[in-house]
């Protein structure tokens, strides 16, 4: 329509998209969240490429660059996570989770670590905790717990991890919880006893000085 109105002239397209692309990036780096990374780069690269080639770029060839340009920008944002939300605690539908399959990317054990779901989304990195031991780098693993969308609980494919195994696991996690949680308990109630032997104490040294006045 620019085009047509004559308000456009064609050499000058790329001059247009390299600031259609400044614009989104500006916008994405004001207010980020990957809404505008992907399209940005792809006007400011098909832009880049128009001015170079001169004449050559017309409204169609600047089209398919821009076309090109926006795959590959969707590729590596999704593929190689260039927006560095990798291992960041996510929320997702916990029932669409459970029973994933995902590969271990940094060493999953009890206590933390990082997998890459399959069939992740946008950002297919997740916080995720072993059933029991120590899961290395590049193993396949299974969602068994999705932990509300945040940490994740799996457990190896290469083992076998069966229910017995399981729910030993799940014991012993059961039981130390229950010990650090007797640790707090007994804790409160010593500091409950100190707190009511001071009182009693306070309360009989006033009944003395209130006998001595008497």
């Amino acid at each position: 329509m620019l085009l047509q109105s004559g308000l456009v002239a064609p050499e000058t397209l790329p001059l247009v998209l390299i600031a259609a692309g400044l614009v989104l990036s500006i916008a994405e780096a004001l207010a980020p969240g990957a809404h505008f990374v992907v399209i940005g780069v792809a006007l400011l690269a098909a832009g880049l490429v128009g001015l170079a080639l001169g004449p050559l770029a017309g409204p169609f060839v600047l089209g398919l660059l821009v076309l090109v340009f926006g795959a590959l920008a969707f590729y590596g944002y999704h593929e190689f996570d260039l927006y560095g939300g990798k291992g960041q605690a996510q929320t997702s539908d916990s029932r669409s989770l459970r029973g994933s399959t995902a590969r271990v990317t940094e060493t999953v054990t009890p206590t933390g670590g990082e997998v890459k779901l399959d069939e992740g989304g946008f950002n297919p990195y997740y916080s995720a905790r072993s059933v029991d031991g120590e899961i290395a780098e590049g193993t396949e693993v299974l969602v068994v717990d999705p932990g509300g969308g945040n940490v994740l609980t799996v457990e190896s494919l290469a083992g076998g991890v069966d229910d017995i195994d399981r729910e030993l696991a799940k014991g012993r996690r059961e039981a130390e919880r229950a010990d650090v949680d007797g640790v707090d308990a007994d804790a409160n109630d010593a500091n409950d006893v100190n707190t009511n032997a001071d009182e009693e104490g306070n309360d009989e040294a006033e009944r003395e000085r209130e006998s001595e006045r008497e």
